[in-house]
């Protein structure tokens, strides 16, 4: 029995799956939660949505102009490197492909949405809901990217929902069609 059960364990770990015992990091639940925003209910990609709209205009109005893109950017970069291995291990722990309460992803497209775009509320609600728009409807290329593996999958799609409303997002602006 004791051999059949090291077995176990050795493919579980070779597999990349997490026993039910072993939680993932505080660390990875943290960053794969937003702090905990995930938790919220209903709809907590929404919810972690729009935890990332108001964080991010309230970072950006206290920022020069000229400094917003290279920061959103800079700060897109570094969610999406924390948020893969952050979705990875919770998903792992959880058991699951997609947790619901897995928002990084949402924070990371979020934020791609909001490049190089003007700040008033109007380009802000806009950004959100065209976001989740495309991340609720997730055209293709968009739900292909769901499969790729753990958390990479989990991520990379919303960033490509990010990158779709976010090119929606320009041409609305440069068409006159939204004002800032």
């Amino acid at each position: 029995m004791t051999g059949n059960s090291t077995v176990r364990l050795t493919s579980s770990v070779e597999s990349g799956e997490a026993s039910p015992e072993r939680p993932a990091p505080a660390w990875a639940t943290l960053t794969a939660t937003f702090f905990g925003v995930g938790r919220l209910h209903p709809g907590p990609g929404s919810w972690g949505s729009a935890a990332t709209v108001l964080l991010w205009a309230a970072l950006a109005f206290a920022l020069p102009p000229a400094a917003r893109t290279l920061v959103a950017c800079g700060l897109t970069s570094l969610v999406i490197l924390l948020g893969i291995p952050a979705a990875t291990r919770v998903s792992r722990a959880a058991q699951k492909k997609d947790p619901q309460f897995v928002v990084i992803d949402e924070v990371a497209g979020q934020l791609f949405t909001l490049i190089a775009v003007p700040l008033s509320w109007k380009t802000l609600l806009a950004g959100f809901i065209l976001f989740r728009a495309f991340d609720i409807i997730k055209p293709p290329p968009i739900r292909q990217l769901e499969r790729l593996p753990e958390g990479t999958g989990i991520v990379l799609d919303d960033v490509a929902a990010g990158f779709f409303a976010g090119v929606v997002m320009h041409l609305l602006l440069h068409f006159g069609l939204l004002v800032p």
